[in-house]
């Protein structure tokens, strides 16, 4: 399977499909395709798979794209403003990705659940406790929010970041949420009152806008409805009696 990222803040993946291979995404996920590329539908997994996207917010079913011809082309697009991430996974080698990342992947990869253990980590980390655990032989394709920013940290180095702004990571890296220091900062340093603490070794994915910004940026200028409600019009027979 042969791939091109195409664009900059909307980039379009062309996935090359030659005969016989495939690539699966969500429900609606594809943007055009040749014509010799057949789609099928399905849960795709056991349930407890099913369970897991269900919980995480993504659909149940999958769709794949088989081609019938050499030379057939499938196309993806993100949902924002932002970055694709191409990853080659070995066998059994996973990645973490937060619950909006999973673009698409080859066959071979498995979605699975991904919940936080630690408590504080589940409940302010920005995704809830769940996550997506990725796992190979194969590529994987994530979306994040606008730029994307990688670090490889070394044992015991921590990055502490606020948590809407972790795309994915590898399982190696420990995540946890600390609280920031100083009411003052609570209170006026618009930064919220914890942070994501990740700690190496292992590499991690940043965005530079995660959706949940986005949508609040988007918000202010879209029109508020009215609360007064409408006013009726009489009815005819109402008007005649009245005269």
């Amino acid at each position: 399977m042969r791939y091109e990222i195409r664009g900059t803040t909307m980039p379009a993946l062309e996935v090359l499909l030659e005969k016989g291979e495939s690539v699966f995404t969500e429900t609606a996920g594809m943007s055009w395709m040749s014509q010799h590329v057949n789609m099928s539908t399905g849960t795709r997994g056991g349930l407890g798979s099913i369970l897991g996207r269900a919980i995480t917010g993504e659909s149940i079913f999958l769709t794949t794209f088989k081609a019938d011809a050499n030379g057939q082309k499938v196309v993806f697009t993100p949902k924002m403003p932002g970055q694709i991430i191409a990853h080659e996974l070995g066998a059994r080698q996973s990645i973490i990705a937060q619950r909006d990342a999973f673009l698409c992947a080859s066959d071979g990869v498995e979605i699975k659940l991904h919940l936080r253990k630690r408590l504080g980590a589940g409940i302010f980390g920005g995704e809830g406790f769940v996550m997506q655990r990725l796992t190979g032989p194969g590529t994987i394709f994530a979306e994040v929010g606008g730029e994307v920013m990688e670090y490889t940290l070394q044992p015991n180095e921590i990055l502490k970041v606020n948590p809407g702004y972790v795309a994915m990571y590898e399982p190696s890296v420990d995540y946890d949420i600390t609280l920031v220091r100083g009411i003052s900062n609570w209170l006026f340093g618009g930064e919220g009152i914890f942070l994501a603490t990740l700690k190496g070794p292992g590499k991690v994915w940043l965005q530079t806008m995660p959706l949940s910004n986005f949508a609040e940026a988007l918000l202010r200028y879209l029109p508020i409805p009215s609360i007064v409600p409408a006013r009726e019009p009489k009815a005819e027979h109402e008007d005649k009696e009245s005269k």
